[in-house]
């Protein structure tokens, strides 16, 4: 199983080439703090979603599925993050750890501290 750290989503959803790799893995998730990350992106004019998207719309692309791990073990499991100050990765990194999952991302402090067994880089 993968989780889809929100750039990896933004990609997959955009089609852009670093996401060629997640088309051959199987089964994609995507974490509730990478759709409230997308909407504060959005908020903040980061990014632009295209076609109409919205949050919303993303969540239920059928190339995913959002997880919804248990909010109290998952919060605990982003505590003991402290490599990170930032709060979305705290949780995504969290949610990938507390499911067992490898986390599919491109952010190489993510990828230095997890390292290869447990995540996918792009």
């Amino acid at each position: 199983m993968i989780l889809l750290d929100t750039n990896a989503l933004i990609w997959l959803q955009q089609g852009h080439r670093r996401a060629r790799v997640l088309q051959r893995s199987p089964r994609a998730y995507v974490s509730p703090a990478s759709l409230l990350e997308l909407q504060f992106l959005s908020e903040a004019g980061r990014i632009r979603f295209a076609d109409a998207a919205s949050v919303s719309v993303i969540a239920s692309d059928p190339r995913w599925t959002v997880d919804d791990p248990p909010s109290t073990r998952w919060f605990l499991a982003a505590s003991e993050v402290g490599w990170t100050r930032d709060p979305f990765d705290r949780l995504i990194v969290a949610h990938a750890r507390l499911r067992g999952w490898k986390l599919a991302t491109a952010d190489e402090p993510i990828l230095r501290a997890l390292g290869p067994g447990r995540t996918l880089p792009l």
